[in-house]
């Protein structure tokens, strides 16, 4: 039977499609930029017509566990009453379907069973291995688009701001530098600025510095900020609380900086350096302009 994938153009849909063919051939794909500007419901609603039709016979639909695609899925549920399960891990189809997702930022994993004729599924990024497979197949959106209801347009993206500084994104970032409430001070960032910037990588922080005022929001890394998979995770300063570890423990190396050499990220830590990182980090950009 066909699946359903809705696309975004980055490597969670990628990840996604892992999970995906194993409930059946061909894939048939809806991309999230079919309505311009971003729509929600209005993908939701050219979802649903798509599940409808009897040429496409689709007994599942996947996305990527990302904030547009949790959207999106959400509404599609709330509009066919399909059950629907978010941030999977693993997923397998039978009656009822069978999943595995995190909870709890992902201290938590969770069995459950999907009953219904469909099931919904979005798959947590970062957690399932890219495989090579069938390439989806576009779905003929020019019916749907032409059905389109005014009111499904309501909610719109109207605008994106990039974040102050520009550079890379820090959900993409290959190398990312954090600070936490060891750094001391808003001003105590521009260490922090520095080496990011000499690895080519994004400056994080953790949720007591968004708390403080010293960081905006979007610099956050964890359960309630941005998760993130970098190859090189570097924090300094920072305790390493669950929440905060439920964003970062994708990073394939973590690179601990701190004076408490019994702080918890040190059990999570590939590498370890304890000390003030107020000598610490300008040491290690110091012999990386050595190099350069």
């Amino acid at each position: 039977m066909t699946v359903l994938v809705l696309m975004e153009n980055n490597d969670a849909s990628l990840q996604m499609l892992t999970l995906a063919r194993k409930f059946g051939q061909p894939l048939r794909s809806v991309p999230m930029d079919a309505v311009q500007p971003f729509a929600p419901d209005a993908i939701a609603a050219i979802l649903a017509r798509a599940l409808a039709a009897d040429e496409l016979d689709a007994s599942s639909v996947f996305a990527a566990g990302t904030d547009r695609g949790n959207d999106v899925i959400a509404r599609l549920a709330a509009r066919t009453g399909l059950p629907f399960a978010a941030n999977c891990i693993a997923a397998e189809p039978g009656d009822p379907v069978g999943v595995v997702r995190q909870r709890w930022g992902g201290s938590l994993f969770e069995n459950a069973l999907l009953r219904g004729p469909r099931a919904l599924i979005t798959v947590a990024p970062h957690t399932v291995r890219v495989t090579e497979g069938p390439t989806p197949i576009d779905v003929d959106l020019k019916p749907y688009l032409a059905q389109i209801d005014p009111a499904d347009l309501v909610v719109q993206v109207k605008d994106h701001v990039d974040a102050a500084g520009g550079g890379v994104s820090l959900a993409e970032a290959k190398v990312v530098v954090s600070g936490g409430r060891g750094v001391g001070s808003k001003e105590g960032f521009a260490i922090i600025e520095e080496l990011a910037g000499l690895l080519g990588g994004a400056v994080g922080c953790s949720r007591v510095v968004t708390s403080a005022g010293w960081r905006p929001h979007s610099d956050q890394v964890g359960q309630t900020g941005t998760k993130i998979a970098p190859d090189l995770y570097i924090a300094c300063g920072i305790s390493g609380a669950t929440q905060h570890m439920a964003g970062c423990k994708a990073a394939k190396r973590i690179l601990a900086i701190n004076a408490d050499a019994e702080a918890p990220i040190m059990q999570n830590s590939d590498y370890a350096v304890i000390g003030d990182l107020k000598e610490i980090v300008p040491a290690i950009s110091a012999e990386i302009r050595k190099t350069k």
